[in-house]
């Protein structure tokens, strides 16, 4: 009965809002537009979530989403095991986010079952194009994962962290802006 009600009140909802919105392009308006449909979707969801195109997000009934955080296209995150998503986190294309990992039974994956694991994804944090999170790791706030890297164990705060499997590169310090928005990168041209 409990995976009914899934179905009914995440799963096809969130996969209808998807099929009525993948056409459309990924503007502001729209990531905006598509993320608040989806919202209603999610166990928790924050204020302005933005979410890009073909974007797969299974088991929403266990995801916890903050403020101000994008989810880009192509991303696929799977929440059985419990997720959760601090505010203004960046999730780049095609980041790879699973709370779940395959066991091996006598030397094989096949039919070896699943050991489940909770993510949480601190504030700030920005998990770059192609990177993967493994169930049960604990990513710090302000946190850099750089492109293509595998976070297989738990982060400290404010760090940069890139390879397979992802290690320390250095503290992640403030910058400064030169724009904040394309209207003004286009005026300073």
């Amino acid at each position: 009965m409990k995976s009914l009600k899934n179905q009914l009140f995440y799963v096809l909802p969130l996969w209808f809002v998807q099929l009525i919105t993948n056409w459309l392009p990924d503007n502001r308006l729209v990531i905006g537009f598509r993320g608040w449909l989806a919202h209603f979707f999610i166990k928790e969801c924050g204020k302005r979530f933005q979410l890009g195109r073909d974007v797969t997000l299974l088991n929403t009934s266990n995801l916890r989403i903050g403020d101000d955080v994008y989810i880009a296209k192509g991303s696929w995150l799977n929440a059985m095991g419990g997720l959760s998503i601090e505010d203004e986190v960046v999730i780049a294309p095609y980041v790879v986010v699973s709370t779940l990992q395959h066991v091996f039974k006598d030397n094989s994956v096949r039919f070896g079952g699943s050991i489940a694991g909770e993510v949480h994804i601190g504030k700030g944090t920005w998990l770059a194009a192609h990177s993967s999170v493994k169930c049960g790791v604990t990513i710090g706030k302000g946190n850099l994962v750089a492109a293509n890297s595998f976070v297989v164990k738990s982060t400290k705060d404010n760090v940069i962290l890139s390879g397979v499997p992802a290690v320390f590169v250095k503290k992640n310090e403030d910058g400064e802006a030169s724009f904040f928005s394309r209207g003004e990168y286009e005026e300073k041209k």
